[in-house]
């Protein structure tokens, strides 16, 4: 590869990135919403009892908050091969427009305090082998308070990604919902 690519992470990536890259900037991305409907086999979960991660979702009016790293050009083959094979179970590779941080506050849209960078990213879509899809949020919070996995319990896993949002000033208010009730007693 001959270019250096910015990659847009929205889910563990933000606090286990796991691999060599140059720059991180608070991101996001426009037309995507972040929602915990990707079954974890893997990693939050088991292949009798799937924890739930988090995915993208289409929406025209709707954003997701994450961090985006530049990746240099000789990092760049390694890292995705091994990107590829952490999102093994059922996500897919897309490329995407990110908005990226001045270094003072997030985007909200293009203008003169943002750059706007062309990226990749990788989204679970539905149908996927894994997709679990919407639920009602009591099923979603007894689903993840239960699930255990190679990586830890589901629980560590909402409450990391909640924090670790918030640290990069950016809002989520289904991942704050679900974080306040898989929380409260």
């Amino acid at each position: 590869m001959n270019d250096d690519i910015w990659l847009f992470g929205y889910g563990s990536i933000i606090w286990r990135t796991g691999f060599p890259y140059r720059e991180r900037r608070a991101a996001r991305l426009p037309g995507y919403v972040r929602r915990l409907w990707q079954g974890s086999h893997d990693h939050r979960g088991t292949p009798d009892a799937p924890g739930r991660v988090v995915t993208l979702i289409e929406d025209r009016s709707g954003f997701c908050d994450g961090a985006a790293y530049l990746i240099d050009s000789t990092d760049a083959e390694e890292v995705l091969v091994a990107l590829d094979y952490r999102e093994k179970n059922g996500y897919e590779r897309h490329s995407v427009q990110i908005l990226l941080s001045d270094g003072r506050h997030l985007p909200k849209h293009p203008d003169t305090q943002c750059t706007v960078a062309s990226g990749l990213t990788y989204l679970a879509p539905p149908g996927n082998h894994a997709f679990l899809g919407e639920a009602p949020l009591e099923e979603i919070v007894l689903q993840v308070r239960r699930s255990v996995g190679p990586s830890g319990a589901n629980i560590d896993y909402v409450r990391r990604l909640a924090e670790a949002v918030r640290k990069l000033g950016g809002e989520d208010r289904y991942l704050d919902e679900v974080y306040g009730a898989v929380q409260s007693n």
